[in-house]
């Protein structure tokens, strides 16, 4: 299409080696193929005789990082960026003008007296980062995107003990959508655009300070473009013009930023591994427990209490007081009145913030409580176990390095030797079963993948289902963003594979964004669908009932056409009755005509046969 207008075609990898010089990046690179997008964009950028023109596919959530990143190289040194986003339909018409149309702007801008290629003053200006400083420990107030309300309390005291004011952001709605929508690339992924949205209408309320404030964000460092989530919120910042408020990437690896203000210390590591525990078990005891309860609330009423107590046992650091603390919650949820009743069990498996976030997954746990079933929901520790179990895999069958792999099975053993109390607790009680140890996940998702699988969830994402399976939940929702494409293929991927090792498995996908909406199911304590509900908004009083239509009263002896039947008033399935008339109630039907008959036709003439043919 582009040769036949008369331009010469590149590939990216033709001209990826001829960048003079390294371009500064506002994203994390990642992939091969984006490194060679970048260079050739800087190329581009440099020279005169050529121009960029970007193919995409609709959906694709890692283009949502690119595309910002190569429109900022190019339109910082003066050049048109052009975007072509295509799919499975096969007319190129719009495809064929946008082309056209770079070709005039560039007819025009060449009629023009030429203006050189500026310097990338803005673009280095941009990826340059504002570091948390020690100066900013004491008097900055980190903001922190809510993902668990049962987690994130006690991490927000774990990280107020160690001397980080914190203030989690519980609040989402549709303006919070809508906020991150503005900022964000609509390409990218749902949790990314929550998570932007929180932070900007936070900031925009006027309650915070923004020379004075800092965000915080938790980051793997793995290859899911979830590691852009701090250049994403960057930009965002820049754009909304908070560019002088810090972002800080909370994770293990120093590789991806270093702030001197934010160090991950033994004790902090310490206390938030204390609040993960509390927030895990008391997820498990209250989902197993609340769609059984015998007086409505007193599940909610007792995890309140619990996280209190649990909430000042971490700010004062009684580490004992803590499991003892474990052992009490086990024993008050084991002793709560429940009403035995069957209900089916129901676990919810995904991508980390979709799964956990009631924002994010439209109360999800709620309306599944509320249509008789009981949820089960793996743990967040899982998740932190199975990235520290990347190390090891990479090391065993990939390109990790040895000093990696140990360090994370030291990290490993420290902390399923600190969750034995817990599981202990658990086992001994009547109602609960503990949680699982990675080991025993890593091997129930090697009878179906390779751990190599490691985008997104990957192959922890299988395990987790397969344990549920194991332990008797056959019923399984898996949960993800739309164009989330690692927990698509590890998600929807293999629910075949399960269900041939696991007939009774009853596995749903759902793919949820900002324009999915829960509709709003008829509760026990609604009135019924055929009982009278309130009057409508805008009319006052009873609903006046619309007036019956009058029946016409045809005029004796006219015969009324009905739609489907022939002029005669016969059916046109039933030959016998054609010809006959219908006569009015009371009076003789009359006798059919006579048909005229041709001398050459035994069956009438042609004007009888067409007047009595079915239309």
């Amino acid at each position: 299409m582009i040769t036949s207008l008369g331009q010469a075609v590149l590939t990216e990898d033709s001209v990826a080696h001829l960048a003079r010089e390294r371009t500064p990046l506002r994203v994390v690179d990642q992939w091969l193929y984006h490194s060679r997008l970048y260079r050739a964009a800087a190329c581009v950028a440099s020279r005169e005789d050529l121009e960029l023109v970007q193919i995409t596919s609709f959906g694709c959530g890692i283009d949502a990082i690119t595309t910002d990143q190569v429109r900022e190289i190019l339109g910082d040194r003066g050049k048109i960026y052009t975007l072509l986003k295509v799919d499975e339909i096969s007319n190129l018409g719009t495809a064929r003008i946008r082309i056209r149309s770079l070709l005039a702007a560039l007819e025009e801008r060449a009629s023009r007296t030429p203006a050189p290629i500026r310097a990338a003053k803005a673009l280095e200006k941009r990826a340059k980062k504002i570091l948390f400083t020690r100066s900013m420990k004491e008097n900055y107030t980190l903001l922190a995107p809510q993902m668990s309300p049962l987690h994130f309390q006690f991490l927000q005291a774990v990280f107020e003990k160690n001397g980080h004011p914190m203030e989690v952001l519980h609040h989402v709605d549709a303006a919070t959508i809508e906020e991150g929508l503005k900022s964000v690339n609509n390409d990218a992924c749902y949790p990314s655009i929550i998570v932007v949205g929180q932070v900007l209408q936070a900031l925009k309320s006027g309650r915070y300070d923004p020379n004075r404030t800092a965000v915080v964000l938790a980051q793997t460092g793995g290859c899911c473009r979830a590691t852009n989530y701090v250049a994403l919120m960057r930009k965002a910042l820049a754009d909304s013009g908070f560019d002088r408020v810090p972002v800080v990437a909370v994770a293990l690896s120093t590789a991806l930023e270093r702030h001197p203000g934010f160090k991950i210390t033994l004790p902090l590591l310490r206390d938030a591994l204390r609040g993960t525990l509390a927030g895990d078990l008391l997820m498990n005891v209250l989902y197993r427990v609340r769609p059984y309860e015998a007086v409505q609330g007193s599940a909610d009423a007792l995890c309140a209490r619990w996280s209190r107590s649990c909430i000042d046992l971490i700010r004062s650091g009684d580490g004992r007081g803590l499991r003892n603390a474990f052992e009490a919650i086990v024993a008050d949820f084991d002793a709560l009145p429940i009403v035995e009743k069957p209900r089916p069990r129901v676990g919810i498996v995904g991508e980390i913030l979709v799964k956990y976030h009631p924002g994010a997954n439209n109360d999800i746990v709620r309306f599944l409580e509320s249509e008789g079933a009981e949820v089960v929901v793996p743990g967040l520790l899982d998740f932190g176990l199975y990235c520290l179990y990347d190390h090891k895999v990479s090391y065993d069958i990939l390109s990790g390095s040895l000093g990696s792999s140990l360090a994370a099975q030291a990290l490993i053993s420290l902390f399923e030797w600190k969750r034995r109390g817990l599981r202990r607790a658990l086992a001994s009680s009547r109602r609960f079963s503990p949680p699982a140890t990675i080991d025993t996940i890593a091997r129930y998702a090697e009878r179906h993948l390779s751990l190599g699988n490691q985008s997104g969830e990957g192959w922890f994402l299988v395990g987790e289902m397969v344990k549920l399976l194991e332990s008797g939940v056959d019923n399984i929702v898996c949960i993800q963003p739309f164009a989330c494409l690692p927990n698509h293929i590890f998600g929807k991927g293999m629910i075949r594979d399960l269900r041939r090792a696991f007939p009774r498995a009853n596995i749903v996908p759902i793919a949820t964004d900002r324009s999915v909406r829960r509709r709003r199911r008829r509760r026990p304590e609604d009135p019924p669908s055929d009982s009278p509900g309130p009057a409508p908004s805008g009319r006052k009083g009873r609903r006046r009932k619309r007036p019956r239509p009058r029946l016409r009263r045809w005029p004796p002896g006219y015969r009324r056409r009905r739609p489907g039947r022939p002029p005669c008033g016969g059916h046109p399935r039933n030959p016998s009755t054609r010809g006959r008339r219908s006569a009015p109630r009371g009076r003789s039907r009359p006798q059919p005509p006579k048909r005229r008959r041709s001398a050459g036709s035994p069956q009438g003439s042609l004007r009888d046969r067409s007047r009595n043919a079915p239309r």
